[in-house]
């Protein structure tokens, strides 16, 4: 895990102050890999890479990056790939090895296969190789890695987080576009940022630049070709067989291995299966809220982490915490995305880093394992729709009436969704009944000036994902909501994943993304994930002996709630009305500061309308404000 970037002259030109450009991005990319920096300028002065490392795998000199290659490619990565003892054996005819970093099997495997390269690694990376030709660039398959990018005049640069790009962007602007998506999602879908002129290499894409020339390519993605042949058995034995041996590989490291517990069931099975595989994973940490009633999940945590036989250690997070720490979160999260867990994983990431440099966690099991609540709201208005019209048996409804009705109190704590959902209506296209249940926006009215935001774009961009024939071919609702979250929401989910665990030099791992996994879940069955409506069925059924009971049932799990509700009304009130009384405020594009102070008592509990609108102030506060701060440091006497 690691801080890479990079600068690369479209014309072939020496780039004047390239080192000390290198040096700016590698400084703001410190806290990545605070172990090792080091850089490098091609002869003609028209290249340059520069890399932070955080040593995990090969802890000796030999490890340390930029790497060169023996025909003289040169790399610098950041991430992990898990199957590099086997790439070097597979390898080892081709390549004299002369480390044992995961970092020199791309280089080998780059040499030996070219672009194809991607295909052979099993993992989380974002790299960027010069052949001496060509710039080659990639991103892993579900983009738990960054790679951000900008094109400004001759130079194409690229870093691990956006705000190494900054310092060359002169005055900070906003992108509509992109902001259209926030203000719908909380996240972006594309390829835009926040930030104008800056974007993200969408997951399990490559990049390349030649001759003055760049390109992406997809080179992976995920087709649900059902299997309805097998039995309910064989897909249990094959999920045991594919996620443990993903936790296995996921536990190779050099250094000590933790996990996160949220008190769910994700976390809790990926730390028991990671004690099994090795009984010196013995750490376990989680954040907890004490300070209001309904927000403390320390309970199941603590008990999830005696049933693996963890050491816990916990921290117990309140309103102060929030005043002294949110403003380098937002820093941190480079711009403003998906709710507020990234604060209490800010917090639980600080307490692990200052005991193990890598942490296991359950990221990616409500997309692929269906759990989300939203998916079972959207299955029972089916049911209702198909018991007055009688057309049970056409399409994939998975769920009938008398088998999802026992399982709606999961629904107890997501009343206001449900008066949302039904506000408008009942029925519809199942395309437009999901995009309502996502669909932040319906929160939030004056607030923002939506004459300005092309809400249609967004909507197209939306029903391109969920409608994509190509990818769910057969009709299952099911499908079709999962796979929109695992390729729009889950990319945000592991921003904040890897940002917050990165701003303490952590690496954290997610065993439940792994190609190999996610492609056989995707010829799972709707009826066979989300039996009767049963969330995350296949995974409890498969591993019911692995995690403790009282996790599996229960019907209370939120995903990181946080007392903002409480806070906002209450402790932190006077830093929110501040917040949006200052003269820089009232001036936001898109943001209207006197309809969100006229707001502040209308948010319900658990709502993310006032996280994401002092998410907005905080982030204009620290780059647009602050933009001519960050151009000042490419000065050399700065």
């Amino acid at each position: 895990m690691c801080g890479i970037a990079g600068i690369v002259n479209l014309r072939g030109q020496p780039v004047r102050g390239l080192a000390r450009a290198l040096s700016v991005m590698g400084d703001l990319l410190n806290h990545r890999g605070p172990d090792n920096a080091d850089q490098w300028v091609s002869e003609s002065g028209d290249v340059g890479l520069v890399h932070r490392r955080l040593s995990i795998i090969d802890l000796s000199d030999s490890g340390n990056q930029p790497m060169f290659g023996v025909s003289g490619d040169v790399i610098v990565h950041n991430g992990e790939v898990y199957n590099y003892r086997e790439l070097q054996q597979s390898l080892a005819a081709h390549w004299p090895f002369t480390s044992n970093s995961d970092t020199e099997t791309i280089l080998a495997a780059y040499d030996r296969h070219g672009a194809a390269c991607v295909d052979h690694l099993r993992g989380m990376f974002a790299f960027a190789i010069w052949d001496g030709q060509r710039l080659f660039c990639a991103r892993d398959r579900f983009g738990i890695k960054p790679f951000y990018y900008a094109t400004v005049g001759d130079l194409f640069m690229f870093a691990s987080e956006a705000k190494a790009l900054v310092p060359f962007l002169g005055a900070v602007e906003t992108d509509a576009g992109a902001f259209a998506e926030y203000a719908t999602f909380q996240y972006t879908i594309g390829e835009a940022t926040l930030f104008k002129g800056v974007n993200r290499l969408l997951p399990a894409y490559t990049l390349t630049v030649e001759a003055g020339h760049i390109e992406t390519r997809r080179y992976w993605d995920v087709v649900y070709e059902i299997d309805y042949e097998h039995q309910h058995g064989f897909f249990q034995e094959r999920l045991r067989e594919l996620l443990d041996d993903s936790v296995n590989i996921h536990l190779r490291s050099d250094v000590p291995v933790g996990a996160y517990l949220s008190g769910g069931i994700d976390s809790s099975l990926i730390a028991a299966l990671a004690s099994r595989c090795d009984p010196a994973n013995s750490l376990a940490f989680h954040g907890k809220f004490t300070c209001h009633s309904g927000y403390d999940e320390s309970t199941f945590a603590r008990a999830a982490a005696e049933h693996a036989g963890k050491n816990y250690l916990e921290v117990d997070i309140n309103a102060v915490d929030f005043l002294d720490e949110i403003e380098k979160v937002i820093y941190q999260l480079d711009y403003p995305v998906a709710g507020p867990g990234s604060f209490p994983q800010y917090m639980v990431s600080r307490l692990a880093s200052q005991h193990v440099k890598v942490v296991l966690g359950g990221q990616g099991g409500d997309e692929v394992f269906g759990g989300y609540a939203r998916y079972l709201l959207a299955y029972f208005e089916q049911c209702i729709r198909a018991a007055i019209d009688g057309t049970y048996k056409e399409g994939n409804f998975v769920v009938t009436a008398e088998s999802i009705i026992p399982n709606l109190g999961v629904l107890q704590e997501y009343i206001p969704l449900i008066r949302m959902f039904w506000r408008d209506g009942l029925f519809g296209r199942l395309d437009d009944r999901y995009f309502r249940l996502i669909d932040r926006s319906a929160d939030v009215g004056d607030e923002f000036d939506w004459s300005l935001l092309d809400v249609d774009r967004v909507r197209e961009s939306y029903g391109a994902v969920f409608n994509n024939i190509r990818n769910v071919r057969h009709e299952s609702y099911f499908d079709s909501m999962t796979h929109f979250d695992f390729k729009c929401l889950l990319p945000a989910l592991l921003h904040v994943e890897d940002r917050m665990s990165m701003a303490h030099g952590l690496e954290s791992r997610v065993p439940m993304l792994d190609h190999p996994l996610i492609e056989f879940l995707a010829t799972v069955p709707a009826d066979v994930k989300f039996q009767g409506g049963k969330m995350k069925h296949l995974l409890k059924q498969t591993y019911s002996d692995v995690i403790p009971e009282q996790i599996v049932n229960r019907r209370d799990k939120m995903g990181f709630p946080v007392p903002l509700s409480e806070w906002f009304a209450d402790d932190l009130r006077d830093f929110v009305n501040d917040l949006f009384r200052s003269k820089a405020a009232s001036s936001r594009p898109y943001i209207n500061a006197k309809a969100i102070l006229a707001g502040l008592d209308s948010a319900e509990k658990f709502s993310r309308k006032l996280w994401g609108l002092v998410s907005l102030e905080l982030w204009h506060r620290t780059y647009h404000d602050q933009a001519s701060r960050f151009a000042a440091l490419l000065d050399e006497t700065a």
